[in-house]
């Protein structure tokens, strides 16, 4: 796999892989986190976690800039894992939230949400930046050895960075897993099991806002889960407690792998690059006229740069609900008596990791028979990918004569059982978001890597975490309708917002492929 490929890009890979797998352990939960332990509403806890998404990414341009100016690419990304190892910490810390702590607690957690997200700020769009200059360099190479040799280094980019993406998703498939496995194993040394719906409605007695009918699931739910109604306020903060401290202690295992992450990069930090050294040097010799032409081209390619962004933000936009608006389908409307809503996220990594050597083949035959598809191109088909994931929900929750999330969890479990689907919905979901995912998250960061000025390359990447950024403000949206409307309303919405954004990336892709030559 790694044969045609940069020495440094397995380690590299490796040191992104630890890093996204203990990201991913608190990603998954950390929506649904939110509300098992403050009590929030799927609006509240869905807007902070929106709103820590779009820090990490918005904070890659303030690293990308950090690492640009200093020319110190290695030691920012070094400390950005010791910065996310500080956070993780925190967030491990097993405190009972109160009413009478709430007031620092919440604060607290999410200064240290804060620190993950400056840390990832001055990791995560550096390494990228140093993956594009090992491309840079391969070519260099390859072209001292002939056009034919440079055009096949060439073709090597979107390969390169889509081996790259399988490790990052190697650590987001184990990593769900975490939480709800530690959560599970403490509640059961407590003599109790794991149940979706507790937590709210404990969080619902406690502040004495519960109706009669939760009232009454309520009961039923604690003599279910091996609990005794007879002290329902004692029952409930003891549940809410260990159902907590369970989670608590999955972040330990993110602070152990940001550590292996950081002693991967510094062992193999002589094998990377540096970006932006060697374009200082060689640019001495220019000629005032082909330093124009120079800059006529970098404008050229930032205004294609900044085109794809723009579809990107939709993308993300539609893509990350999977830990919004998605998990709170699989915790409502989905059978997961057996398996935890946090766990349907291992499916999206498990199809990257399946689906990427078949994709990378269909591409790499594509080129041989001549009939190469161009990543502005890719890009386009994976926006129409991804609508047809919410035509499918859309399609099946009409069908299907679905409510509000809010109506429908409001019902009697006894009715909600026989509506829930089952777990093949999301399966099918998540194929088509994982392979709208392949065509345009590996792709992208090989668009940025071939449009960025050498000297500038962080920032680039970091502006493309930044679209990232901007998707991940708007988050919120997703569970706002979801809870407000039938939720076929809120797949719609994020279909036609697949839908236009593919049709805009095509009637921009000739133009970019002539920028991009």
């Amino acid at each position: 796999m790694f044969k045609n490929h940069p020495k440094g890009l397995l380690l590299a890979a490796l040191s992104n892989m630890g890093e996204r797998f203990g990201y991913y352990i608190m990603n998954a939960v950390l929506a649904l986190f939110l509300c098992s332990k403050f009590g929030l509403s799927d609006e509240k806890s869905g807007f902070i976690a929106a709103m820590f998404l779009t820090a990490i990414y918005v904070l890659s341009l303030v690293g990308g800039i950090i690492a640009d100016r200093t020319q110190n690419y290695k030691g920012t990304i070094a400390w950005g894992l010791v910065v996310m190892a500080a956070g993780y910490i925190l967030l491990a810390i097993p405190v009972l939230a109160t009413p009478d702590n709430i007031s620092w607690l919440l604060p607290f957690t999410i200064f240290a949400l804060a620190l993950i997200a400056c840390g990832n700020g001055l990791f995560k769009g550096n390494l990228q930046a140093i993956v594009g200059q090992m491309y840079d360099n391969f070519e260099a190479d390859a072209a001292k050895e002939g056009p034919e040799k440079l055009k096949w280094a060439q073709g090597q980019r979107d390969a390169g960075f889509q081996i790259f993406y399988v490790f990052i998703n190697v650590g987001a498939l184990v990593a769900p897993f975490i939480a709800p496995l530690l959560r599970s194993w403490w509640l059961k040394v407590h003599g109790l099991v794991y149940n979706a719906d507790l937590p709210k409605l404990c969080h619902e007695y406690i502040s004495g806002s519960i109706d009669a009918n939760n009232l009454s699931n309520l009961n039923e739910l604690v003599t279910k889960v091996g609990g005794d109604p007879s002290d329902m306020s004692a029952f409930c903060t003891h549940y809410l407690d260990i159902f907590n401290t369970g989670i608590h202690y999955s972040f330990i295992a993110s602070v152990v792998t940001m550590l292996i992450s950081l002693a991967i990069f510094l062992f193999s930090k002589h094998l990377f690059p540096t970006p932006g050294k060697k374009e200082a040097v060689s640019s001495e010799g220019y000629t005032e006229a082909e330093k124009k032409a120079m800059a006529t081209e970098i404008k050229q390619r930032m205004y294609a740069l900044f085109a794809v962004l723009g579809i990107a933000v939709f993308f993300w936009f539609s893509f990350h609900q999977n830990g919004q608006s998605l998990s709170f389908f699989a915790r409502d409307f989905v059978q997961t008596d057996s398996i935890a809503p946090e766990i349907w996220q291992a499916v999206n990594p498990f199809f990257v990791i399946v689906l990427t050597p078949i994709i990378m083949w269909i591409f790499s035959s594509l080129t041989k028979r001549g009939r190469a598809i161009s990543t502005p191109k890719k890009i386009a088909y994976g926006m129409g990918i991804a609508g047809l994931a919410y035509l499918f929900l859309a399609l099946y929750s009409s069908t299907q004569g679905y409510p509000s999330a809010e109506n429908f969890t409001a019902m009697a479990d006894s009715a909600k059982a026989g509506l829930k689907a089952g777990p093949w919905v999301l399966i099918v979901t998540y194929f088509f978001l994982t392979v709208a995912e392949l065509f345009i998250s590996p792709l992208g960061l090989s668009f940025v890597s071939k449009v960025a000025p050498k000297n500038l390359q962080g920032l680039c990447q970091g502006l493309w975490l930044g679209a990232t950024a901007v998707g991940n403000g708007l988050l919120w949206i997703g569970p706002l309708i979801y809870n407000k409307w039938p939720i076929w309303i809120c797949w719609t919405v994020f279909l036609i917002v697949c839908l236009i954004s593919m049709g805009v990336m095509f009637g921009m892709v000739k133009w970019l492929e002539r920028v991009t030559k």
